[in-house]
């Protein structure tokens, strides 16, 4: 082999060892939450907050509350029957607390709408200045683009969200992934926000978003459960909007 040759095998070997190792080095720092793929400006949405669940274990809110945040919504219920362990408890605890909160509902494909409605109902009391309801619409388990019946989903969800507006006097909103945006949520439900789930890049161009979950890897001080990190999301807006928020 001509020295040439070689020393050509031997830069390409060390420049492609660099970038595997610089790949890992990246990737594990995401993993670990220190590196974040999505980094909102302050400047440009300085209205910031949490979702949390059961995952989040035993949350200490007024430590969790003292960390830049503005907003938690917390879940509530799932499908026609499920309560999240730690909602009563989150729900209590964080309405002391100066932020401004909220309560979110897993949407089941599997059970009928009204009786969806009714279970996030009895499960959550209005606090002054609540935040809307929330619908998480998202495929899960055996469930794709290619496995329901749009309109049957989009119908239930209807009723959903016509009895939730219906008790609280406000619209829900309908947190989103581009698939279930694109497939069940975009052509028939243009009367409600959108919490838009985007953790590997910005929201699409086109979208009219109201929060942003940027982030599902950030580390925050204050809980301690299954899960180490806790989702970051933003508000579309100014400081006095999101005060104001919804708009009546």
């Amino acid at each position: 082999m001509k020295k040439s040759t070689k020393k050509i095998l031997i830069t390409a070997s060390v420049v492609l060892a660099s970038l595997i190792l610089i790949a890992g080095t990246v990737m594990a720092l995401f993993y670990f939450g220190i590196l974040h793929l999505n980094d909102p400006s302050k400047a440009e949405y300085p209205v910031r907050g949490v979702d949390v669940s059961s995952y989040q274990g035993n949350i200490d809110w007024e430590t969790l509350a003292s960390q830049e945040i503005s907003f938690a919504f917390i879940k509530a219920t799932e499908g026609s029957s499920y309560q999240d362990p730690c909602f009563e408890y989150n729900w209590m605890q964080a309405s002391s607390t100066d932020l401004r909160i909220g309560a979110y509902h897993f949407f089941s494909f599997e059970s009928p709408g009204a009786t969806q409605a009714e279970n996030f109902i009895k499960a959550v009391s209005p606090v002054e200045n609540m935040l809307p309801p929330v619908i998480d619409v998202e495929f899960y388990g055996k469930f794709s683009p290619s496995d329901i019946d749009a309109d049957s989903i989009s119908k239930e969800l209807r009723t959903m969200v016509d009895k939730l507006t219906e008790h609280y006097g406000m619209k829900p909103v309908l947190y989103v992934t581009l698939s279930s945006n694109n497939n069940i949520i975009r052509s028939d439900f243009h009367d409600c926000d959108l919490w838009y789930r985007s953790v590997y890049s910005k929201v699409e161009n086109g979208i009219d978003w109201t929060f942003w979950q940027f982030s599902n890897r950030h580390r925050l001080k204050g809980y301690e459960g299954k899960e180490t990190y806790i989702d970051m999301n933003v508000f579309c807006g100014s400081i006095e909007e999101f005060e104001n928020y919804p708009v009546k």
